[in-house]
């Protein structure tokens, strides 16, 4: 019987290996169509308030992005979002743009390793996790790992954000 072959590491899972930072990834069949948060969490055996979303905005000036991490049954609230990033508003980025921003695609969008460093926040929740999960930079692929460690990773911070 042939060995199964380990899926190619992400540029996540490179950048996470570099730092030595401890991870777990969880592969799950996207042939179905069902990539969103809750079907994800579902497919790898957690629970949404474990499995967490990357999205992308705008802020109201040109080139302002940020990057907001939040539990995928959750919505991400504008106003807070906007207070925790320090301007006046936001806007999700239109998924068009998330390619050419991030270099990932909708459903496989990581908070590490995109193009650009984009000022990023974490859900406060995930202060309550041993360990959170999020898109390994592909879809088909998710990491595990300690919220701590992906923010010292990114440089990010923790704000109340849903």
């Amino acid at each position: 019987m042939a060995k199964e072959k380990e899926p190619a590491k992400t540029n996540a899972m490179r950048l996470l290996d570099g730092a030595g930072i401890a991870y777990q990834s969880h592969s799950y069949d996207a042939s179905d169509g069902h990539i969103d948060g809750e079907a994800v969490a579902d497919k790898i055996g957690r629970s949404y308030e474990q499995v967490y979303k990357t999205l992308v905005s705008q802020g109201p000036g040109p080139g302002q992005y940020f990057v907001f991490v939040i539990p995928v049954d959750q919505e991400l609230d504008l106003k807070k979002a906007a207070k925790a990033a320090g301007v006046k508003s936001i806007q999700l980025a239109p998924v068009k743009d998330l390619t050419k921003l991030t270099g990932y695609v909708r459903g496989g969008c990581s908070p590490i390793g995109m193009k650009k460093p984009f000022p990023t926040w974490v859900d406060e929740s995930a202060v309550l996790l041993e360990t959170m999960v999020f898109s390994g930079g592909r879809i088909g692929c998710q990491i595990e790992c300690k919220p701590d460690d992906l923010l010292g990773l990114i440089g990010g911070n923790y704000a109340e954000l849903c």
